[in-house]
């Protein structure tokens, strides 16, 4: 199989960029390309000097652009997102073309990346977003709970977030969905420990899944963990505590081999699969995160795997 990006497997270091690009309409084919190429070896040239740092550069593009830049071949199951309305929630479609996360041990060297690879794409594409992401006590939430528990360690992960023979010329790929959740956490931090729990579904402390009797149907892992077939669907989750001290929260990042299994977890997220009660976190009728945490940004990207980028 073809080398995936360093970055879709990879656990990532202490600091993280997340920078999000929309490229101009009518911008010639070639100069997205050029953009990306001449981007992804400044990448390897930092990644080379400060070797220890672990720098990586995963870039995504998204439906839109993908047929711009190559109208003729497209992965199979690049799609568009689309808002989603249903028990008094919505899940916007926020766009955007270009997708660029930054990790590292060092947050100096994610930014003069960061800085150099908008310089390089001015001229063809207006950065819509960027996010700081950062390693918060032993890989937890903002809110307090270990996130990526439930993480496939190994050829697991690659197996769960690798295309392979289903899209045989895009193997080695991979798709990602991105959140950005913006924390309410002066109400979060007034519900004790227990009730926390209640609607994560683990404890707070160890992060062990709750007994069947104690953890709600509502609770977030209940409806996102998923069996088919006796065996759990996976996605590889990769996600940082962000903000500052007037606004935080969880950028989300869930790199999968097929889009299908994220929109599954999404469609039982927002109760219109029809089988179980509507998850804590988007039922206002239950203590769930709704009330203490909205979801801003959702987009998705297709990963080329690395032999096809460095082509």
């Amino acid at each position: 199989m073809p080398t995936p990006q360093p970055g879709v497997l990879s656990a990532g270091g202490a600091h993280a960029y997340f920078l999000t690009f929309t490229v101009a309409d009518g911008a010639e084919r070639t100069a997205p390309n050029k953009a990306i190429g001449d981007n992804l070896s400044s990448a390897r040239a930092l990644a080379k000097k400060a070797k220890t740092a672990r720098l990586q550069c995963t870039l995504g593009i998204g439906s839109e652009l993908w047929g711009q830049l190559s109208p003729a071949s497209r992965p199979a199951g690049l799609r568009p997102f689309r808002a989603i309305k249903a028990n008094g929630r919505v899940a916007p479609a926020t766009g955007g073309d270009l997708f660029l996360q930054i990790t590292s041990g060092r947050h100096d060297l994610n930014l003069d990346l960061a800085m150099g690879l908008v310089r390089r794409l001015q001229p063809v594409a207006t950065m819509a977003e960027e996010i700081h992401g950062f390693r918060y006590r032993d890989s937890r939430d903002l809110t307090g709970f270990i996130d990526g528990t439930e993480n496939p360690k190994g050829k697991a992960g690659a197996v769960a977030a690798l295309i392979g023979e289903e899209d045989r010329s895009f193997a080695g790929g991979s798709y990602v969905a991105v959140q950005r959740y913006v924390h309410d956490l002066e109400r979060w931090h007034g519900l004790d420990d227990r009730e926390q729990e209640q609607i994560i579904g683990r404890t707070k402390r160890g992060s062990v899944e709750l007994s069947k009797a104690k953890k709600p149907q509502t609770a977030h892992i209940s409806r996102v963990v998923i069996e088919r077939d006796g065996a759990e669907l996976q996605i590889l989750r990769q996600s940082y505590p962000w903000g500052t001290v007037r606004e935080a929260g969880l950028y989300f990042a869930a790199y999968t081999k097929s889009l299908d299994v994220f929109d599954l977890m999404l469609a039982r997220m927002m109760g219109t699969t029809g089988d179980g009660p509507t998850i804590g976190s988007w039922n206002s009728a239950e203590p769930s995160l709704a009330g203490h945490s909205s979801c801003l940004l959702w987009r998705r990207y297709h990963l080329s795997n690395n032999d096809e980028l460095t082509s």
